[in-house]
């Protein structure tokens, strides 16, 4: 209760100022709120490029950053760094088949990942097969993450470390969506190669599921030879927004060797709830996302490995000046604040009663600047709030950024 009354105190002058503002002055909007597609459409609706002569459009975008950040007085100094170098590929092969994909080179080289690479089949509005290499829609930022989409330079806490974020597999499923009057419906549905033991079995020693990810074998492999399922169904009003409610899960464990049993099946399971809306007048663009993660953890396990977790973010992104500024004819400046909480191991100690910590919240204004909506220059600080396992005082972080990305 201490830390919700903390963060709604920090967020009032923001949303002070914002109801304060001009509305004349708010002509642009971060995100339509009538538009005809929902964030199941984020790998359609980024901007390529293509000729006639070339069978393939191509795009893609980069993030670059600035960051100072101290931990309880301690600082590393200046950091640069080169996060993103993103390459998008895409084809209509023939009427009703197209095929997309998404190349991410992170850190400069050191990951390289191969995020989305499948092929469409469209039959009918509401039945379309898709194969390849899927993007899971667990929530909302797992599929709609470009960077030059956010105000923010660092991705939410609660979609990197607490749910693995951009996590694909391979595998195969059916989407669809229609729409009529002022309503929108989608929906996706998808098998997939799926967890692995790396939830509670990694280097941070707790329950943590972007772990998974470490797996090179997971896009030509399933470790256990059990799908994961992966589905969501999302519904837009034009005067109420897009609500989207998703579920993931199947065995992340072993359970059989060379045809011997070597264990009892045991579960993961995410629901995530995402919500996106424009306020009207003000144009205030606010966008949500909270997940609940359920994990079956063996009882040899020390309490240190939570079987429940859960958290989410609230981002709020007001323009508060459209005009044309050198050559752009519609330069925004926007100011935006990011609300964000994890609780890593919800529940109580059973030898003591008392509360398991090990949760993190943080508050982060931004300035952004877009001298064109591909384009984001972005100023950000980070206050951050984290406690151990014990419920001991918390570690304070502070963190400025500036940071610059961009399609191309």
């Amino acid at each position: 209760m201490k830390n919700i009354i903390l963060i709604i105190s920090f967020c009032l002058p923001a949303l002070t100022l914002f109801s304060q503002i001009d509305p004349d002055l708010l002509k642009v909007v971060p995100k339509d709120s009538s538009s005809t597609t929902l964030n199941m459409d984020a790998a359609y609706t980024r901007p390529m490029l293509s000729t006639k002569k070339m069978p393939v459009a191509l795009g893609g975008y980069l993030e670059v950053n600035w960051q100072n950040s101290s931990t309880d007085g301690v600082s590393e100094g200046h950091q640069f760094q080169f996060r993103r170098f993103t390459i998008f590929m895409a084809s209509t092969i023939t009427n009703r088949i197209k095929f997309l994909s998404e190349l991410e080179f992170e850190d400069g080289t050191k990951e390289i990942a191969l995020e989305f690479a499948a092929v469409d089949f469209e039959l009918f509005p509401l039945l379309n097969i898709r194969g390849g290499i899927i993007t899971n829609p667990i929530g909302s930022f797992n599929q709609n993450h470009d960077g030059p989409k956010w105000e923010f330079t660092d991705r939410p806490i609660s979609a990197t470390q607490m749910l693995p974020a951009t996590f694909s597999n391979a595998g195969f499923g059916l989407y669809g969506k229609d729409y009529k009057g002022g309503w929108m419906f989608g929906y996706e549905i998808y098998l997939t190669n799926g967890l692995n033991n790396a939830i509670i079995e990694n280097e941070e020693n707790k329950t943590f599921m972007p772990a998974v990810k470490d797996d090179p074998f997971r896009f030509e492999e399933s470790f256990n030879g059990i799908p994961l399922v992966t589905t969501k169904i999302a519904i837009r009003n034009n005067k109420t927004g897009e609500l989207g409610i998703s579920y993931m899960g199947g065995v992340y464990n072993k359970i059989n060797e060379d045809g011997l049993s070597v264990d009892e099946k045991r579960h993961c399971n995410v629901i995530a709830i995402d919500y996106n809306h424009t306020i009207p007048r003000l144009n205030t663009f606010v966008t949500a996302e909270w997940a609940w993660i359920f994990v079956d953890v063996p009882a040899t396990y020390t309490e240190q490995f939570g079987n429940r977790q859960c958290g989410g973010f609230a981002d709020f992104i007001q323009p508060l000046l459209r005009k044309r500024i050198l050559t752009w004819e519609e330069a925004v400046l926007n100011a935006a604040c990011r609300i964000e909480y994890v609780d890593w191991n919800r529940g109580e100690f059973n030898s003591t009663g008392g509360r398991i910590g090990d949760e993190t919240w943080s508050i982060m204004p931004a300035i952004g600047f877009r001298p064109t909506p591909q384009t984001v220059i972005r100023f950000n600080y980070r206050y951050q709030q984290t406690r151990d396992i014990f419920g001991n005082p918390p570690e304070i972080t502070g963190t400025f950024n500036l940071g610059l990305s961009t399609y191309f």
